[in-house]
Parts: C-alpha cells; sequence; structure tokens
C-alpha cells in the first residue's frame, strides 16, 4: 500500500469538551495530547484545540481534534457553533465538587439543542475527574451511574493529573463513534497509558495506598491525642487506678523473699 493509499484510510473525528470552569477539562485534554499535567489552574478563555493521532483496532488512524470549551461559555452566543458537527461529547465534572455535577443538566441540554438539526447525533460520555482525589469524593457514584443511564451516556472516570484512564476515555469514545468494538485486554491495555519514569504520573493504587497511610496517622494522632486528653481529666478529677492493677503488680514482682 502506498503512503497516500494509506493516508486515505486515516479518520478525522471533533470532540468536545464541556462542563464546569475548573473541572478539569484543559487539564484532560493536555494529558491526552501532550502527555503532561500543569499544576497551575488556568482558564480557558472561550476555545482551545488539541490534536492527536490513534490507532484503534483494525489498524485503523484517526486523527481527533479535541474542542476544549471555556466553562464561562454556558449561554454564549457561539457556543452552539462550537458543539455543532462534533461527533463526540465528553460532559467533565470534578468529582470533588458537587455543583459542577448538578450543572451537567444545563451543559447536556445545551449540547442535544445545538444538535437538533444535526443529521448524526453525537456520542456522549459522562466523566467524572480527578479521581486522584477520591477521599474528597462528592458526588456519589450511584448518582453518576444514574445520570449516564437515564441519558444513554458512556460512563467513565478519569484523572488528568495521574493520567489513569485518560487515553481509555478518549479511545472509547473513538471507538463508539465508528463502530469498533474494544476488547478487555485493549482496555485494561489503555486504561492507564503512561509515559515511563514521569514522576508526576503514578497508578491511583499508589496514591490511594499513600492516602491510607496518611489517614492511618491522622488516626493515630487523634487517638494519641484522645489519650492525652483522658490522662488530664483523670489527674483534674484525683484519678484512683482499679484495685486489681494493685493485685496485677504483686503477682507480677513476685512474693517477698521471707529470708531477708
Amino acid at each position: 500500500m502506498s503512503d497516500s493509499e494509506e493516508e486515505s484510510q486515516d479518520r478525522q473525528l471533533k470532540l468536545v469538551l464541556v462542563g464546569d470552569g475548573a473541572s478539569g477539562k484543559t487539564s484532560l485534554a493536555t494529558r491526552f495530547s501532550q502527555e503532561a499535567f500543569g499544576k497551575q489552574y488556568k482558564q480557558t478563555i472561550g476555545l482551545d484545540f488539541f490534536l492527536k493521532r490513534i490507532t484503534l483496532p483494525g489498524n485503523l488512524n484517526v486523527t481527533l481534534q479535541v474542542w476544549d470549551i471555556g466553562g464561562q461559555t454556558l449561554g454564549g452566543k457561539m457556543l452552539d457553533k462550537y458543539v455543532y458537527g462534533a461527533q463526540g461529547v465528553l460532559l467533565v465534572y470534578d468529582i470533588t465538587n458537587s455543583q459542577s455535577f448538578e450543572n451537567l443538566e444545563d451543559w447536556y441540554s445545551m449540547v442535544k439543542k445545538a444538535n437538533e438539526e444535526s443529521d448524526v447525533q453525537p456520542v456522549i460520555s459522562l466523566v467524572g475527574n480527578k479521581i486522584d482525589l477520591e477521599h474528597m469524593r462528592t458526588v456519589k457514584v450511584d448518582k453518576h451511574q444514574r445520570f449516564c443511564q437515564e441519558n444513554g451516556l458512556i460512563s467513565q472516570f478519569v484523572s488528568a493529573k495521574t493520567g489513569d484512564s485518560v487515553f481509555l476515555c478518549f479511545q472509547r469514545v473513538a471507538a463508539e463513534i465508528l463502530g469498533i468494538k474494544l476488547n478487555k485486554a485493549e482496555i485494561e491495555q489503555s486504561q492507564s497509558l503512561l509515559k515511563p519514569g514521569d514522576d508526576s504520573r503514578s497508578h491511583t493504587g499508589r496514591a490511594r495506598r499513600r492516602e491510607w497511610i496518611h489517614s492511618q496517622g491522622q488516626q493515630d494522632g487523634e487517638m494519641e491525642s484522645q489519650r492525652q486528653i483522658e490522662r488530664e481529666r483523670d489527674r483534674e478529677i484525683g484519678y484512683t487506678p482499679p484495685l486489681f492493677l494493685f493485685f496485677l503488680l504483686f503477682s507480677t514482682c513476685g512474693k517477698p523473699n521471707p529470708k531477708n
């Protein structure tokens, strides 16, 4: 096959990221397209673009045009034009911010309205971001799943910070658009497709282990503080140890030697 014939096999898809500001849309797009994560939040004004070429099963090359729409554009005059013609839409929210989830109703209504006259309706995925902050979650998983079931959405959870399931998120949407079935092995391989040697990218399991160790330390500290409070209280009320402690001390030390 010649180079021109091979290039003709490439497909181009337009994916749009929508959701509240600070939900992590830009971080998600940056992680996917550039394998990077910016630690400082920068608000997207209007619109930003990202490109990424991926290969789907069957050796199908697909170029994804990722449109990152600023969270403040909801209700703006250009918003429906940004969304119109998209083959895929990612509704992104922050699992630690319940308001960002509640506002998805408005974002979803906007997406449907913008595509009313479109011949083909976009594939829509609900994306819960920041799963590295699972211990701070305010949006319950069952609420997420219920929203997906009621509206026929693809359910996904990711961490733009650690990279967990980010590639899989975009891959699943692209595959769904093109009618390609991903098998279990392909899904598992894509779930944490990270660049080796980048310390900023750790698996969620490691993050959770650190969180568990941190929480254990907090619990130990709280227990020690409680014991200190009890000791202070005992001193204030003139606490006397139970009588059985004297017997225990006597039995431990042994009986006096009659020869002495």
